[in-house]
C-alpha cells in the first residue's frame, strides 16, 4: 500500500508534468471515437494494458489502506493503466462504455475522507476502473456515483474524467466543493484545469478564427494580404498550458474533415493528437533520456470495441480487440504498452 500511496502522491505532487489532451471524432458510418494523449516529465510512467475479467473481484484503495470499496465486474474491461494496474486512465468496457481521468489541479475538491465510510470510499485514480467494470451507459454512471464517496490518496484533488458511449453522446465529470458536477461535452475536448466551464467560455475569445485563408483588406492605401496558407487561424494559441491547448484541440477537432469509416477516424485521431506532442525539453529540462514528454498516445473506437495505442518508444499504433476476448474465461492480466523501448525502423530495399 505504501508503494501505491507513494506512486499517487508523485503523480499528483508534479501536476505541472501532467498535460493530457482529449479529442473525439463520428465518422460518416457513424463510428465513434474517442482519443487522448498523456503527458509526463519526470521520467518513464510505467504504463500497462490491462485486461479484466467478468467477474473478478476487485477493491479500491483509500488514503489509509487497501480497504475501500470491494466490487466485482459485471462486465469486462481494457484499459491503459499507470503506475498501477487499478489506475486505469484510459479505457473501455465490452458494452462500449468509455472514460479517462484526465488531471485537474487546484480547482477541484473532493469531499473529505471520512474512514467510516471505507466500504463505500473509491479512490479518485481507480474511479474509470470502478465504472468501466460496474456500468453500461452514461445514465447508469449518474446514478451509481450518488452511492460512493470518491476521495483522493493524498491531500490534493487533481482529477476529472471524460466519459463517453458508442452513440456518441460524452460528458464531462468534474467535482467541485465535494460535489459531483455533469457537463454534456458539447465540443468533444478535455484537457486540464480551469474547469470544462472555464474552457468553453475561453473559446469566445478566439470567435474570430476559422480553417482557411484571411480574406485581403485595405489599410488607408496599403493592402493587407495574408502572409502563407491558414492565416485565418493566425492567433490559435501554441503553448502547451491547459486553456491553450484546450483552444487549438476544438479547432483543429472541429475542422477535421469527416472520414467514412471507425478505421480512418482513429487515424484521423492520431494525426490531429501529433501537433500534442510535448517536447521533454519544455516540461523538464533536466530530462536527458526520455523520447518525449507525450508518454502515449491512444484512441479508442467505442463502436468497433477497439483499443489503439503509440508510445514515445514506439510509435507503430497497436490494437487490442475487444470482440476478440472471451472475458468469461479470460484471466486477469496486466503487460507493459512496450515490451521492448525502441522504435522499429523500417529499412528500405533498394534495388
Amino acid at each position: 500500500m505504501k508503494t501505491v500511496i507513494l506512486g499517487a502522491a508523485a503523480l499528483s505532487g508534479s501536476y505541472q508534468a501532467m498535460a493530457c489532451t482529449g479529442i473525439s471524432l463520428t465518422a460518416a458510418d457513424g463510428s465513434y471515437v474517442q482519443a487522448r494523449t498523456i503527458e509526463w516529465a519526470k521520467g518513464p510512467l510505467k504504463s500497462e494494458y490491462v485486461i479484466i475479467p467478468r467477474g473478478e473481484s476487485l477493491r479500491s484503495y483509500t488514503p489509509t489502506g487497501a480497504n475501500g470499496l470491494e466490487f466485482a465486474a459485471r462486465y469486462g474491461v481494457v484499459g491503459l493503466a499507470v503506475v498501477e494496474r487499478d489506475f486505469i486512465a484510459e479505457g473501455i468496457n465490452e458494452v462500449g462504455l468509455s472514460a479517462g481521468l484526465f488531471f485537474f489541479p487546484d480547482y477541484g475538491s473532493y469531499a473529505p475522507y471520512d474512514s467510516r465510510h471505507n466500504h463505500t470510499t473509491l479512490a479518485d485514480l481507480q474511479v474509470v476502473e470502478w465504472l468501466l467494470t460496474q456500468c453500461a451507459t452514461i445514465d447508469e454512471v449518474q446514478e451509481r456515483v450518488k452511492r460512493v464517496h470518491i476521495v483522493g490518496l493524498e491531500r490534493s484533488s487533481v482529477v476529472h474524467w471524460r466519459i463517453g458511449e458508442p452513440s456518441g453522446r460524452q460528458v464531462v465529470m468534474e467535482i467541485v466543493g465535494g460535489k459531483i458536477h455533469f457537463f454534456d461535452n458539447v465540443v468533444g475536448v478535455l484537457t486540464n484545469a480551469p474547469g470544462f466551464e472555464w474552457h468553453l467560455a475561453n473559446l469566445n475569445n478566439y470567435v474570430n478564427l476559422h480553417p482557411g485563408s484571411a480574406t485581403p483588406r485595405k489599410m488607408g492605401d496599403f493592402i493587407l494580404n495574408p502572409i502563407g496558407g491558414s492565416s485565418a487561424m493566425l492567433g490559435l494559441p501554441g503553448d502547451f498550458t491547459p486553456p491553450s491547448r484546450f483552444v487549438r484541440a476544438a479547432f483543429f477537432r472541429n475542422s477535421a474533415p469527416q472520414r467514412s469509416n471507425g478505421h480512418d477516424t482513429v487515424l484521423e485521431c492520431f494525426h490531429i493528437l501529433n501537433n500534442f506532442d510535448v517536447p521533454i525539453a519544455i516540461e523538464n529540462p533536466d530530462e536527458k533520456t526520455l523520447p518525449s514528454a507525450t508518454q502515449w498516445t491512444s484512441a479508442i473506437d467505442l463502436t468497433a470495441r477497439r483499443v489503439y495505442f503509440k508510445t514515445a518508444y514506439n510509435n507503430t499504433i497497436r490494437c487490442i480487440d475487444l470482440r476478440a476476448i472471451d472475458f468469461a474465461t479470460i484471466k486477469y492480466q496486466w503487460h507493459p504498452l512496450d515490451s521492448v523501448q525502441t522504435q522499429p525502423i523500417e529499412m528500405v530495399d533498394i534495388k
